[in-house]
C-alpha cells in the first residue's frame, strides 16, 4: 500500500467543517463527560441531527462521530463509554440495548487497494438487539431483530434474528426466545 496516494475527497461528512467542529467541542466537553444524566445528552445530539426515538438512555463518556448518521427507535441505551463511530449511518431498532465499551465501526480500508482507500458501510441493529459490553460490531453488519452479541465478541458478518453470537469471529451458539408478543403487550 502506498498512503502517500490515500485520497478522502469523495467521503461525504455529512454536515459543513463548521458544524463538525462545533460537534466536537460540545461532545468532548459534555456528551463524553463523566457529569451524570441521560436527558441532555439526548437534546444536545438530537441539536445535532441526531433522530432519536422516545425514551433514549445515554450514559457518560459516550464518543459519537457523527450524530446526524445515528438513527435510533423507541426506548434504547447506550451505554457508558460506547463509540460509535460512524462514518455511515448507524440506525437502531425499538428496545435495543449497547452496553458499556461497545465500539461500532462504520469505516475500513481496502488493504487490497494501493491507495488504502476509504470504505464505509452503514451497521443496523433490529428491534430487540443487545450488544454485550466491549462487544465490536463491524462495518455493514446487519443485527436481525433480538440477536445477541455477547461479552467480548467480535460481529464482522450478519447476525441472525433471535440467536445468541458468540466469539471472534461472533459464532451463533443457540436461538434466543421471540419475545415480540411480549413486547407489544407493554407498549
Amino acid at each position: 500500500m502506498r498512503l502517500d496516494r490515500f485520497n478522502n475527497s469523495g467521503f461525504d461528512r455529512g454536515k459543513p467543517l463548521w458544524v463538525e467542529a462545533t460537534w466536537r467541542f460540545v461532545s468532548a466537553v459534555l456528551v463524553e463527560s463523566w457529569v451524570p444524566g441521560s436527558g441532555w445528552r439526548v437534546r444536545l445530539l438530537s441539536l445535532f441531527g441526531a433522530r432519536l426515538g422516545k425514551g433514549m438512555v445515554i450514559k457518560p463518556h459516550v464518543k459519537i462521530k457523527f450524530p446526524w448518521k445515528l438513527q435510533t427507535g423507541d426506548h434504547c441505551w447506550i451505554g457508558e463509554a460506547v463509540w460509535i463511530d460512524n462514518l455511515a449511518e448507524v440506525s437502531m431498532g425499538n428496545h435495543c440495548c449497547i452496553s458499556q465499551g461497545v465500539y461500532l465501526c462504520t469505516g475500513n480500508h481496502a488493504w487490497d487497494r494501493p491507495a488504502f482507500d476509504l470504505v464505509v458501510k452503514p451497521i443496523r441493529l433490529g428491534t430487540a438487539c443487545w450488544l454485550g459490553a466491549h462487544s465490536r460490531v463491524g462495518p455493514g453488519v446487519r443485527c436481525g431483530d433480538g440477536a445477541v452479541l455477547t461479552l467480548g465478541s467480535v460481529a464482522s458478518a450478519d447476525l441472525p434474528a433471535w440467536t445468541v453470537n458468540t466469539g471472534n469471529p461472533a459464532q451463533q451458539v443457540r436461538q434466543r426466545p421471540d419475545t415480540t408478543a411480549q413486547r407489544s403487550a407493554v407498549r
